[in-house]
């Protein structure tokens, strides 16, 4: 039997047959056409003369898929057809599509992929519903036992795994230093903070958002959303906000963890705990650049990720250090405000064309993704579908490619259809040209979506982008290396995260007091990015090697390994084991085949400094291979993976 209700608002949309064609016009037909099939059983809507050829240009990925404007017309057609018969036959929706037409409608989208792909697939559309959910809980598999765990952190990581652990029944308690969700987004309230992700692409498959206002939405949508996530499934209950953890400590004896919490104003807290989950995320420890004099400015001066709102900038001289993403968006939209404007850029970062980052979602698009039944999932899974590799093939390293940047013959592609879109922006300041074009492979690090008002903002006559190395900082601005003070009243350091400083500045101990940043030495690795050899039931979310930076989506990433670390749980529950712990032999092959899978990739080559190389150069933060393949080794743990060791036998106390 089908869950769907047809509201009146879908109603109201099919009697208005105006109404009704402009919003197939509008709609995406490549998540419009198998969402009717969906929705009325009407399979001819999922025909392969229909199919989308979703082409990923170098640059951009085709409108509407890559469809013919045959096939466009055709499919608005059919889809007119379909919804009109709909309408007629009293608005009843087809049963619940079986396995095999579920697959259909999935091909029509994805192409004749392999079956293994179709689960994580399905997990994506979320079809069944909540298809992520652990399907067990604590009780039913071990009876009378309980399982606490501490989460570190309640930004997007830290809300999942909440979730899916009360959902299995565990005590889970979350401790969170600021006075809110969101984690980065909380943070991050610069202005012009947006994603850079498609929206349906950057939220939870068990919760779904129709109406997202913009294509790519801004910081305070994206913040409200994780928000929102915390009430509907009434996560803030275990939160305990204004907790900064300051201290995990493994007992040997008890094989069981203490936390030990800082906050402001009151004693500090400590939690024991079975286990220990850390969700503070890599890009949360803003990084202020060494450079001489940086103490002595005289004006006011902050990071991006601790802006401040109480320093007005209108008619002021603003300096900002760094052309990385948060500067993309200040710049553009703190431009018009200031009298002058010096951005200082030690790299210049590929722009790739991206028309729609800041336009509105269309009204539309707006009522059929609130309105039409199962629209919003498959607009999200095309979304996913052509990001899940994303532009991966443009990244992978040829070693027979002989080129002074580009690292194959598709990087090259890509690099030069890049360079042609930075002349067409700044063909017209040979000046600025010289300074904007990127001398690395493209992928080597972070590339920028650009819409316009980048290289517009750069144009403009009060504004200087400065490519000398900055020597010193005065209490005037910014001195360079050949000679020039830049003046200032305010100085805007937008200089990224401490990404590969995984868990600091905690004090972690495991077995026999091991400290985890001296195991490090500045070079975090993990097991599939959850596990640590010596450290017993601690585990990871979004952690070393699982940074995403050119293909699929975090949150899914963040959805897998809270599986798994459910899966170990579940391990540890049915063998009536106290801990569960990554085997050294395990965690050193899978980092060896993580480190020759970044070797592969344009980034692992790179000399270009980046947040995805750590200190040592390594890239520590970004996972090389697909989705599927985190999916199929991250999703279900493997026993054999782990020493899993029961609780210690209570011993009898000695007679006096």
């Amino acid at each position: 039997m089908t869950t769907v209700d047809v509201g009146t608002g879908l109603s109201a949309l099919l009697d208005d047959d105006a109404a009704l064609a402009a919003a197939v016009a509008g709609a995406e037909l490549p998540a419009l056409l198998p969402a009717l099939a969906h929705l009325t059983g009407d399979l001819t809507l999922v025909a392969d003369e229909l199919r989308p050829p979703l082409r990923l240009r170098p640059d951009m990925v085709e409108p509407q898929g890559g469809m013919s404007e045959a096939a466009q017309e055709l499919g608005r057609r059919r889809a007119l057809a379909a919804l009109a018969a709909f309408r007629d036959g009293g608005a009843v929706p087809a049963p619940e599509p079986d396995d095999d037409t579920l697959r259909r409608l999935m091909r029509f989208v994805a192409g004749d992929v392999a079956d293994d792909y179709l689960p994580l697939m399905s997990h994506e559309l979320g079809l069944p519903l909540d298809a992520g959910a652990p399907g067990w809980t604590v009780e039913q598999v071990a009876p009378g036992r309980t399982v606490e765990v501490v989460v570190i952190g309640a930004g997007m990581s830290g809300l999942v795994t909440a979730h899916r652990l009360r959902q299995a029944g565990v005590e889970v308690t979350v401790l969170e230093r600021n006075a809110d969700v969101g984690g980065v987004w909380l943070e991050n309230g610069y202005p012009g903070a947006r994603l850079d992700t498609p929206n349906f692409a950057y939220s939870f498959s068990f919760d779904q958002r129709p109406d997202w206002p913009h294509q790519f939405s801004a910081r305070d949508d994206v913040w409200g959303y994780f928000r929102d996530v915390a009430d509907r499934f009434d996560l803030r209950g275990c939160v305990r906000f204004g907790h900064e953890v300051v201290e995990a400590v493994f007992d040997d004896a008890t094989r069981r963890w203490t936390v030990r919490a800082r906050r402001a104003g009151g004693p500090d807290v400590v939690l024991e705990a079975d286990a220990v989950v850390s969700a503070t995320g890599q890009l949360n420890k803003p990084n202020l650049p060494d450079i001489p004099g940086r103490e002595r400015f005289a004006g006011p001066s902050w990071h991006t990720a601790r802006w401040r709102d109480d320093v007005d900038l209108t008619g002021r001289r603003v300096a900002v250090i760094g052309t990385g993403a948060s500067a993309y968006q200040v710049v553009p939209s703190i431009v018009d405000r200031v009298d002058a404007l010096s951005v200082f850029q030690r790299t210049p970062p590929w722009m790739v064309p991206t028309p729609t980052y800041h336009d509105p979602t269309p009204d539309e698009q707006l009522r059929l993704l609130r309105e039409l039944p199962y629209y919003h999932r498959w607009l999200r899974f095309v979304q996913f579908w052509t990001s899940v590799e994303g532009r991966r093939p443009f990244m992978e390293v040829d070693p027979g490619w002989e080129h002074p940047i580009s690292v194959s013959p598709a990087n090259e592609a890509l690099r030069q259809a890049l360079v042609a879109h930075l002349e067409r922006r700044f063909g017209d300041r040979p000046d600025l040209l010289a300074k904007v074009v990127p001398g690395y492979a493209p992928g080597s690090k972070r590339m920028m979506r650009d819409n316009g008002v980048w290289p517009a903002a750069l144009k403009r006559e009060h504004v200087d982008l400065v490519t000398d190395a900055i020597t010193e900082i005065t209490p005037d601005g910014v001195r360079t290396a050949d000679g020039v003070l830049h003046e200032a009243d305010v100085l805007i350091y937008a200089t990224g995260f401490r990404a590969s400083d995984f868990l600091a500045p905690i004090t972690v101990r495991g077995r026999d007091g091991a400290d985890l940043h001296e195991r490090w030495d500045g070079d975090a690795r993990a097991h599939l990015g959850v596990h640590v050899p010596g450290f017993p039931n601690l585990f990871c979310v979004f952690g070393p090697n699982t940074g995403l930076v050119i293909n699929g989506s975090i949150l899914l990433f963040s959805e897998i390994a809270v599986h798994h670390i459910l899966g170990c749980l579940r391990l540890l529950l049915e063998s009536g084991a106290a801990t569960v712990e990554v085997r050294r032999d395990v965690h050193d092959a899978f980092n060896e085949r993580v480190d020759a899978g970044n070797a592969l990739m344009a980034w692992g080559v790179a000399t270009v400094n980046s947040w995805y190389r750590n200190a040592k150069g390594r890239a520590s933060q970004v996972w090389p291979f697909t989705v599927l393949d985190y999916w199929r080794m991250v999703r279900e743990p493997r026993p054999s993976d782990f020493h899993i060791e029961r609780a210690p036998t209570p011993q009898p106390e000695e007679r006096q």
